[in-house]
């Protein structure tokens, strides 16, 4: 039997809501709407439930999808080291739209994932939410936009209130100055996040990449060989042999 609709579900309460309003004096029918409530309850509390273990599974297959990507692009989105990110309850539902938007920036819909910031407008109800910012910030990145980018991550970095937004924030600050061709800004800010986050591999690479193109050649080897030696069975640890290899080939790295 398939599963009815959230319009069949509504159907069947306004159906309910509707008898209630005509309900008369018998006993016999008010028992018999009291059972077919807590019925309506219970199957609808079973569908969350079900939806919700659907939930869950979905988001592991994006956190599958970006092992999958990591180990074909260069870009990144957000990966907070593999767990998800350090979301609190509140009082407006924003922890629900930044964890949409973290989903979807994973999946590469930039699109989307503005749309669930700003469906509730996260940053004017909790200006202070640095989660969101570093979303939105990166979000910026992709789309080159680099000017807001750099407020909004700037803005996390002051906030300093997330240890993981406070992390990417400067990750992501790299990227922007980075493809700016500003590389020794770039550097800086790789630097930094690896004094933060010691294990995020990707930093490496980046950094390698700032230091190459910023003509400190030995410098970028030297960061690629930390990084596969960090940790060689990373995806990132594996691209920072890679661009050894390449450079000992005589070849330049990939500049995007």
């Amino acid at each position: 039997m398939p599963e009815p609709s959230v319009a069949a579900l509504r159907a069947q309460y306004d159906e309910i809501a509707r008898r209630l309003d005509t309900v008369g004096g018998g006993t016999a029918e008010r028992e018999a709407l009291k059972h077919e409530i807590i019925g309506f309850f219970k199957r609808v509390d079973v569908l969350i439930g079900e939806m919700t273990q659907l939930k869950d599974d979905i988001r592991q297959l994006v956190d599958k999808y970006k092992q999958v990507a990591a180990s074909t692009t260069e870009g990144t989105a957000p990966e907070f080291t593999g767990s998800r990110p350090g979301i609190h309850a509140d009082h407006i539902g924003a922890s629900t739209f930044i964890e949409k938007g973290w989903s979807l920036i994973s999946l590469g819909d930039h699109a989307g994932a503005i749309q669930a910031l700003q469906k509730q407008k996260v940053l004017m109800k909790e200006p202070a939410n640095s989660l969101a910012r570093i979303n939105v910030g990166y979000i910026c990145l992709k789309k080159r936009i680099f000017g807001e980018a750099i407020e909004h991550l700037s803005k996390a970095i002051r906030l300093d209130n997330d240890k993981k937004a406070t992390l990417y924030a400067h990750f992501y600050l790299g990227l922007v100055y980075l493809q700016r061709e500003m590389y020794e800004d770039a550097g800086t800010f790789f630097q930094k996040t690896l004094q933060l986050g010691p294990n995020l591999i990707e930093a490496y690479y980046e950094l390698g990449r700032a230091q190459w193109f910023g003509g400190d050649q030995d410098a970028a080897r030297r960061t690629w060989q930390e990084g596969f030696t960090t940790n060689k069975f990373n995806p990132w640890g594996k691209k920072c042999q890679e661009m050894v290899d390449l450079v000992a080939q005589g070849q330049e790295p990939p500049r995007s």
